[in-house]
C-alpha cells in the first residue's frame, strides 16, 4: 500500500504597533521585490525552510544560540504562533533546534509570539518574550525559563512579569551582577531585574526620549526622536550602547551610547540604512570567536516581504574610536569561523543553504530533515576532509515505495559526484535505520552538497550523518 505523507506546514514574526493600514500597505508594496539569492553561492539569509524574524544572538560555551520569532506563510499582519532556536560553531552552518517556546508556554497569552532575547545566568536560560495577555488584551512581558539553551523553555511566573502594554524586550547583566530589562513602543522602559531574574526591584523607569539621546524624527509630532522599537542593549570596553530600530515606515537601525546602562544617551547615527524589501528591522549583536557580528532580518526570500521575513547576518568591526561602522544587507552573510568536522556526527539539520527541504521533531530525539522530493539538496559549507574520506554514514528513514538516495556532491548541487547512498524503504517516516556507502574523491576543505534523488513524492528522512577517514598506512620499520 502506497502511504501518504501530509503536505508539511512550512514556512511560518514582532509587533508593530505602528498603523496597521501603512504596514500592511508597504508590506504588499515589497512583495515583487523579494531578492532570489544564488542558492549555490549565497548564505543569507541563514535560515531558508521557514521565515524568521526578531533575531536575538546569544554566545556560549563555544556556540552562537540565535533566537528568532516565526512568521507564518503567506502571513499578512504579524501573526506569530511560537518562537524558534538555531545555533552554529562557525557562523554558517546553522543547527535547527525547533520550537522549544510558543505561546501555548504561557496559559495567560492569546496571541502574538513576538521579538523577545534570552541570557544565561546561574547555569539556567531566561527568555523575555512580549504576548497579549488574555485578560487585559494588552501587551505584556513573560519570562520563560530552562536548563538548555535549547529547551524545552516552561513559564517561570505563570503570569506577566510586567505589563504595560508595550514590546520588544533586552536583557543585560551588568559586569556588577546587576540586570536590566528594556522594552518598548513607543516608549522605552526599564526595570532593575532581581539575581534570580524573575523579578524586579524598584518600579517601572521610563527612559526620557530626547533628541539629543534619540535623534530627530521629522513628520510625526507624536515621536519626535527616531527611537520606535526593539532596543538591544550591551556594554563594550566600558561604554554602554543601545541598538534600535529607528523611525517607522520603512524602519532603520541606529543606535546611541552612554556611561551607564541608565544613561544618559547620546544619538550616534546609523548602523544599516534602510534597505531590504521588509519595512520592519530589528538588531542583535554579539562578539564570537575574536569578531563581531550584526543580525538583522528582512524579506529576501521568495514570497518574503513585511511580514514574511528572515534573519541574516553580517561581520564588522568597530570604528578605532568605539563606534559603529554604517552595515549594508548582503546576501553572502558572514565568512566561516572554522571549518566543519565531517568525521563527526553532523545533525542533518545543520545547514549553511537548503533547497526543497523541511524540518521536523524526530522520534529519536532532536530534528530530522524531511518532506524530501527529488533534486532536493542539503548544503553544508567548508567541510574539512583532510587526506580524505572512505565511507559516508546516515541515519534515514523512508516510507516511499521506491525508497530514494542521497548523493554526495562537492563544490555544488550539481558538483563531482563523491558517493551516493541508496536508502530503501524502512516501513515508516520515522522508522530509522542506518546506510554506509563508499566515498571518493572527497579531500581538502570543500562545499559538501547531500542531493536527493529518486522518484515521485516525499523519498526519505535523514536524522544525522558521519564521514569515516581513509586509513592511513604506517611506514614499515
Amino acid at each position: 500500500m502506497t502511504t501518504i505523507r501530509p503536505l508539511p506546514v512550512t514556512r511560518t514574526s514582532l509587533t508593530r504597533a505602528v498603523a496597521w493600514v501603512v504596514g500592511l500597505l508597504l508590506a504588499f508594496a515589497v512583495l515583487p521585490a523579494a531578492v532570489q539569492p544564488t542558492a549555490a553561492r549565497a548564505d543569507n539569509p541563514i535560515v531558508q525552510h521557514i521565515y524568521t524574524a526578531d533575531p536575538a544572538p546569544l554566545v556560549h560555551n563555544g556556540r552562537v544560540y540565535l533566537y528568532t520569532g516565526h512568521d507564518e506563510d503567506g502571513s499578512t499582519y504579524f501573526t506569530m504562533k511560537d518562537w524558534r532556536v538555531w545555533s552554529s560553531a562557525d557562523m554558517v552552518n546553522w543547527t535547527d533546534h525547533g520550537s522549544p517556546l510558543g505561546l501555548n508556554t504561557f496559559s495567560w497569552a492569546s496571541a502574538d509570539a513576538w521579538a523577545g532575547q534570552a541570557v544565561q545566568r546561574n547555569g539556567r536560560f531566561y527568555w523575555y518574550v512580549p504576548v497579549k495577555n488574555r485578560a487585559t488584551g494588552r501587551m505584556a512581558i513573560g519570562v520563560a525559563v530552562s536548563d538548555s539553551p535549547t529547551g524545552p523553555f516552561r513559564d517561570a511566573l505563570g503570569r506577566p512579569l510586567v505589563e504595560n502594554g508595550e514590546i520588544d524586550p533586552t536583557v543585560f547583566v551588568d559586569d556588577d551582577g546587576q540586570a536590566y530589562l528594556y522594552w518598548g513602543n513607543p516608549n522605552l522602559s526599564y526595570v532593575r531585574l532581581n539575581a534570580d531574574m524573575t523579578s524586579y526591584s524598584g518600579g517601572v523607569t521610563r527612559i526620557p526620549l530626547t533628541t539629543a539621546g534619540f535623534g530627530t524624527r521629522t513628520g510625526d509630532p507624536n515621536r519626535p526622536t527616531l527611537y520606535e522599537e526593539g532596543p538591544w542593549v550591551y556594554k563594550r570596553n566600558g561604554l554602554y550602547y543601545m541598538v534600535f530600530a529607528a523611525k517607522c515606515c520603512s524602519e532603520f537601525i541606529a543606535y546611541s551610547t552612554a556611561p551607564g546602562p541608565t544613561g544618559p544617551w547620546t544619538y550616534r547615527g546609523t548602523v544599516m540604512p534602510t534597505q531590504g524589501s521588509s519595512f520592519t528591522n530589528h538588531p542583535g549583536i554579539v562578539d564570537f570567536k575574536g569578531s563581531s557580528y550584526f543580525f538583522y532580518h528582512n524579506g529576501a526570500l521568495p514570497g518574503g516581504g513585511g511580514f514574511t521575513r528572515s534573519v541574516a547576518v553580517e561581520r564588522f568591526s568597530y570604528n578605532a574610536d568605539g563606534t559603529i561602522p554604517t552595515i549594508t544587507m548582503t546576501n553572502t552573510g558572514a565568512p566561516q569561523a572554522g571549518p566543519l568536522n565531517p568525521y563527526v556526527r553532523q545533525e542533518a539539520e545543520t545547514i549553511a543553504w537548503g533547497s526543497g527541504i523541511e524540518t521536523e521533531p524526530s522520534s529519536e530525539g532532536g530534528m530530522n530533515v524531511g518532506w524530501i522530493d527529488n533534486g532536493d539538496y542539503i548544503k553544508v559549507k567548508g567541510a574539512a576532509f583532510g587526506s580524505g574520506a572512505a565511507s559516508f554514514t546516515a541515519r534515514v528513514a523512508s516510507a516511499a515505495t521506491g525508497g530514494g538516495a542521497v548523493e554526495l556532491r562537492l563544490g555544488g548541487p550539481n558538483g563531482t559526484v563523491a558517493g551516493r547512498c541508496a536508502v530503501p524503504n524502512t516501513g515508516g517516516w520515522q522508522t530509522w535505520t542506518t546506510v554506509t556507502c563508499p566515498v571518493s574523491g572527497a579531500t581538502g576543505t570543500q562545499d559538501l552538497y547531500l542531493r536527493f534523488t529518486g522518484g515521485s513524492g516525499y523519498l526519505l528522512n535523514m536524522n544525522w550523518w558521519q564521514f569515516t577517514p581513509a586509513a592511513t598506512v604506517t611506514p614499515p620499520g
